[in-house]
């Protein structure tokens, strides 16, 4: 039975490219109903004698059994509680896979970018808008505009940040973005992208090509 979507997107993006990590240490945030993200970080820091701290505000304690995987009752952003348990430590992935809000998504990523070792890979779930477009399997207004304005933020971020990190996405189901820590420079704060699009100039360009068409 093939893999849907969801699952060949993750297995396929984020655990073939934590495949080459040794001892891996992941920091997740989200533990879905199915729990799969979980699953398959469990499977791999038990393959590769890593380990995982998963945090979610649904008290999923007894959802796995591993000797691989702690477990933190919280919010994303309750930091104090969360830097009771990490200490300080260090990792080599982190995966945010809860609040889907451009706002939300950049508070998280700049408090816990420190945290990630360089050479590490932050993941953020859900930064595709287009499933959730018109005439689209899942059609939802609120989820497309949030996943929309999530990818832009992270365009915004990393245009102001491209020295200090690589940036690319997978579009396979609901998306996913992959950070790839550069160097261990702390981020600049995102500022909007001075694009030409709503330039006279391409103004102008759109009308020539308009003509242009016509008359070929």
């Amino acid at each position: 039975m093939k893999d849907n979507r969801h699952k060949r997107k993750f297995k396929d993006f984020v655990i073939a490219t934590s495949m080459n990590l040794d001892s891996p240490k992941i920091l997740e945030f989200g533990v879905s109903e199915r729990g799969m993200s979980t699953e398959l970080f469990i499977e791999l820091c038990e393959k590769k004698n890593g380990k995982l701290i998963s945090v979610d505000i649904n008290n999923n304690t007894k959802k796995f059994k591993s000797k691989n995987w702690h477990f933190i009752n919280s919010r994303d952003d309750n930091f104090n509680e969360i830097e009771k348990v990490i200490k300080g430590e260090t990792f080599d992935i982190i995966y945010l896979d809860t609040i889907h809000k451009a706002n939300h998504v950049e508070k998280i990523l700049f408090y816990y970018y420190e945290k990630l070792k360089e050479g590490g890979y932050f993941f953020i779930d859900d930064t595709s808008w287009l499933p959730y477009t018109k005439k689209r399997e899942k059609n939802n207004f609120s989820i497309e505009v949030n996943n929309s304005e999530t990818f832009d933020k992270l365009l915004q971020i990393h245009n102001v940040n491209h020295e200090s990190f690589d940036l690319d996405f997978s579009f396979v189901g609901t998306g996913v973005a992959r950070i790839t820590k550069l160097s261990t420079k702390k981020l600049v704060m995102s500022k909007k992208i001075p694009t030409r699009k709503y330039s006279p100039l391409n103004f102008m360009r759109k009308i020539y090509l308009n003509l242009f068409k016509r008359n070929a």
